[in-house]
């Protein structure tokens, strides 16, 4: 029953039928808000206990020191040993910072640019140009890092196995190519989930600049929507196996575990990345805070801590994200003119339309008191020259709420796709 296919008559009556629930849906005066993949109170709720810890007359670790003071760049030992356990990797090669793993990325990128990093002939800012690979669909804040910069962005899909490595093969044969951004588990906004083959692949190939790196952005490691936990890469590991020990810095962080900005943010990379990165962290500051990384770990107690918390998560967003699929197949389904991803984690669902009327999607739902991330958003510089894809975002608002703005957005999207029939 495409819309391509259905009689002028037909496509007529539909036509008038979905301008009439379009202006019912206006007249609603909605205010829903489907932006950003923020935790619901429900799911900040589960932390609670985490507020009153790690109590008074609590403050040393388990080597006697007392946390209330300077020092300590790396982070607590006992929660980089939990961390390390439960993403598959050595305590050593862990740094336990304060609550943003985004800030030591834009730390990473700067001090690239400004000094250089470990690997780097000069700085990145005495370069002719500096180019950044951008797995397309993808997330918004790295892409904005990459422009703050001045870098040139260069896409190259994100297909459902990780990106296409035979296009970043080419890619990193250019010198100017220095860096990548990858979320390698439940991406956002596709949900897609890198193959071990692929990342064996980005791990072992061969890069024309000495010190390209790549961003592997861990965020939604745990963040299952199922009782399946996804394989945790030992990928500094399998980097080092290739001859490559230096290639990635890879980021994990419990801002959508525990409280969001007032988590601990995770950096793990290689030796010798590490002693740099703290070269320059010691100047910036004088340590992490380390009664927060305490209160962490009792809070977590151990990695199936952590996984028991996130099954309680799971518990809160399946049905939301299982609510979106379910309208979009009733609405959509039988007229062909949308796709969605049905992601078993993380925290978005990449809706694809009709090339050329996501801008319009996005137009029809904001005048009907239902915002939704701006098109285009998980491109460089905002840029879908196709016009075709928008990140859903269920988690915040209350699972009635989803219904209610996803049936919305239905009725805008083929709304959308019947004004361009009609042009």
């Amino acid at each position: 029953m495409s819309l391509l296919n259905l009689e002028q008559a037909e496509r007529a009556e539909l036509a008038a039928q979905v301008r009439e629930n379009y202006e019912a849906l206006k007249n609603k005066g909605l205010k829903l808000d489907l932006t950003r993949g923020k935790p619901s109170a429900e799911q900040l709720d589960l932390s609670a206990d985490l507020l009153e810890l790690p109590g008074a007359n609590n403050y040393t670790d388990a080597a006697g020191n007392d946390l209330r003071n300077y020092g300590n760049l790396k982070g607590i030992m006992e929660l980089r040993e939990l961390w390390a356990k439960l993403t598959n990797t050595d305590a050593d090669h862990v740094l336990a910072g304060d609550s943003s793993s985004l800030n030591i990325m834009f730390d990473l990128v700067s001090w690239s640019y400004v000094f250089g990093n470990n690997d780097s002939e000069r700085p990145w800012s005495e370069e002719e140009t500096v180019k950044w690979i951008c797995p397309t669909p993808g997330y918004d804040r790295h892409f904005a890092i990459s422009e703050h910069f001045g870098f040139e962005m260069i896409s190259v899909p994100m297909l459902d196995d990780g990106p296409d490595v035979d296009a970043i093969r080419e890619l990193v044969k250019d010198p100017q190519v220095k860096g990548m951004w990858l979320v390698p588990v439940f991406a956002n906004p596709s949900g897609s989930v890198i193959t071990k083959e692929k990342a064996e692949a980005l791990a072992a190939m061969e890069t024309a600049a000495p010190d390209f790196r790549i961003v592997w952005d861990n965020a939604y490691a745990v963040h299952t929507l199922t009782d399946e936990f996804p394989e945790v890469l030992p990928i500094v590991r399998m980097a080092e196996q290739a001859g490559n020990p230096n290639r990635f810095w890879a980021m994990s962080s419990t801002s959508k575990i525990t409280l969001a900005g007032g988590g601990v943010g995770f950096f793990n990379s290689s030796a010798e990345n590490l002693e740099w990165y703290l070269g320059h962290a010691g100047i910036r500051g004088i340590g992490p805070n380390k009664i927060n990384q305490l209160a962490h770990y009792e809070f977590f107690g151990s990695a199936e801590g952590v996984r028991a918390v996130m099954r309680r998560h799971a518990a809160l967003l399946a049905p939301k994200f299982q609510a979106v699929i379910d309208i979009l197949e009733h609405r959509l389904g039988k007229y062909d003119v949308a796709t969605w991803t049905e992601p078993k984690g993380g925290y978005f669902i990449s809706l694809n339309v009709i090339d050329g009327t996501a801008t319009r999607v996005w137009e029809l739902a904001k005048d009907a008191g239902i915002v939704l991330t701006k098109a285009g958003s998980a491109f460089p510089h905002g840029e879908d020259e196709r016009d075709h894809n928008i990140r859903l975002a269920p988690s915040l608002p209350p699972l009635e709420e989803v219904k209610t703005a996803m049936d919305g957005v239905a009725t805008c999207v083929l709304l959308a796709a019947l004004e361009k029939l009609e042009a």
